[in-house]
């Protein structure tokens, strides 16, 4: 009989990845789907919910090839977020999935901060709630649609409309309740306070119930059959890609230090306890074990910049720019900022954001403007990291900085992050893209009881360079000027 797997899933911005694992914790086979993402106007992101399913599909299919049907033990998830799903009293969607880039409802972000109070709402919520969050985007649909709302009896996150298509049980986890806007990282249930305003305007539809990212329910028939898996088999709640991707990297102990690049780059930082940062720089996520909070910025125009430029200057693919990039010069770069999302969650947190180019002479060429857009996300990945410094992350743990996916794979990169960082660059051998993934597989071999004996720890290194340290501190004052000189110009 072929040895049994745990497969995860991890439901991501601009596609599905799968990782299955055998019962000592190697990995046996992996696979990709990829699925559209429509803009229909200015500011909007949004997904057909069933192109989700179609992808769990494709990847399933190849996993099972892959592995000659080899029985699945268990199935955990992992989820982008925040990410809009709202379903009828049967749990079809209505509408389109609105995803964690799009930026039309921060009109009623800020209404819901300034309402409950911006410091109470984020010492209750761990979150700086803006217009990326669940409730404000339910807020703007009462308003530009609502007779989708009307016609919808929940509102669920991404992650939780995929857990329910697959079991028929409507949950979510403390993880991706936060990007909902209204749970209490505290009490770890929904504020009813926070809900109860919102109400008080808006129409609020039913919220999925919190539980321990361990829950599991089985596979129902309907989801089995579809993709041709026996009924019944365990599947794990999971948790957020940030939660699941640092877990995936070995980053678990108190003072470990997580950099996810994929889309938007995740900055997470384990704690165990919920710290608070006065000037809101960060958020406060729960981990998947109970006392174990991440603090997360998230880089919003990181990998997605990257292919945007790429397909400006006509270059293939993320790789190539990044050798581009490399063969440019240190310095000769013009201004490039850039939150292209627009709007930026990292530690500037500010939606108003726009990319710009600062500096432009005939002289420069493709290769120095793909240096600019690099040097403009390692000078924003260094000012996080440097936030987290500020709250003793400095003489926490090592002084290592675990990397993994998307530009992470650029060993250029990796020095420069390390240069500007002053922190050793870690990444696991192979630096492979689907660590949320792994991380899903790993919390659902957890979750039935099965005691992995593999760990991830096989690790490439790169050390910072003293002597570029300079570069980077005078690039922060430049990139900062430049910032503050343009703000007063952006639309």
């Amino acid at each position: 009989m072929t040895e049994a797997v745990i497969v995860g899933f991890d439901l991501g911005t601009s596609g599905m990845k799968a990782v299955a694992i055998n019962h000592s914790g190697e990995i046996v086979a992996r696979a990709s789907a990829k699925y559209p993402t429509q803009r229909p106007e200015s500011g909007a992101s949004e997904q057909d919910p069933m192109d989700w399913i179609a992808a769990v599909k494709e990847v399933s299919v190849a996993i099972l090839s892959t592995t000659n049907s080899a029985p699945w033990s268990a199935i955990g998830l992992s989820g982008m977020l925040p990410t809009l799903v709202t379903v009828d009293s049967n749990g079809n969607p209505i509408g389109s999935a609105i995803t964690w880039e799009d930026g039309r409802a921060e009109v009623q972000g800020d209404a819901l901060r300034r309402k409950i109070g911006e410091d109470v709402l984020y010492r209750r919520t761990g979150q700086w709630v803006d217009g990326r969050y669940l409730l404000p985007m339910l807020a703007r649909l009462c308003t530009v649609e609502p007779e989708r709302v009307q016609q919808s009896g929940m509102l669920l996150g991404a992650k939780d409309f995929l857990y329910a298509w697959l079991t028929s049980t409507y949950v979510t986890d403390p993880s991706i309740a936060t990007g909902f806007g209204c749970y209490d990282i505290h009490t770890g249930q929904w504020d009813q306070e926070v809900i109860s305003e919102y109400s008080s305007k808006y129409t609020m539809l039913s919220l999925p119930e919190i539980v321990p990212s361990k829950t599991l329910h089985p596979l129902n028939n309907h989801a089995a059959s579809f993709l041709g898996l026996p009924a019944g088999i365990p599947v794990c709640v999971g948790a957020a890609d940030s939660v699941l991707g640092a877990i995936g990297m070995g980053a678990k102990a108190p003072g470990d230090i997580a950099y996810v690049a994929g889309t938007s780059t995740i900055i997470l930082a384990i704690s165990d306890s919920p710290i608070y940062d006065p000037k809101h720089r960060y958020l406060i996520t729960p981990m998947v074990d109970a006392g174990t909070w991440g603090l997360e910025m998230d880089l919003l125009s990181t990998g997605s910049a990257i292919r945007w430029l790429s397909q400006l200057l006509d270059v293939s693919d993320e790789k190539a720019l990044l050798a581009m990039a490399a063969q440019s010069d240190a310095g000769r770069a013009p201004v490039f900022l850039p939150y292209v999302a627009p709007g930026e969650q990292g530690a500037l947190w500010d939606p108003t954001l726009t990319g710009n180019i600062l500096g432009l002479d005939l002289g420069h060429s493709r290769a120095d403007i793909a240096r600019g857009l690099i040097d403009g996300i390692i000078n924003e990945s260094a000012r996080c990291v440097r936030t987290l410094n500020e709250i003793g992350f400095d003489t926490l743990g090592d002084d290592s900085l675990r990397v993994s996916g998307g530009s992470a794979n650029d060993l250029w990169f990796r020095q420069q992050l390390a240069d500007a960082t002053s922190r050793r660059v870690e990444t696991t051998i192979g630096n492979e893209p689907d660590r949320s993934a792994l991380g899903a597989a790993i919390v659902a071999a957890e979750a039935i009881g099965i005691e992995l004996t593999t760990s991830v720890n096989d690790f490439e290194e790169v050390i910072p360079d003293p002597g570029a340290l300079n570069y980077w501190n005078n690039l922060l004052i430049r990139n900062d000027v430049a910032r503050e000189i343009i703000t007063p110009i952006n639309p």
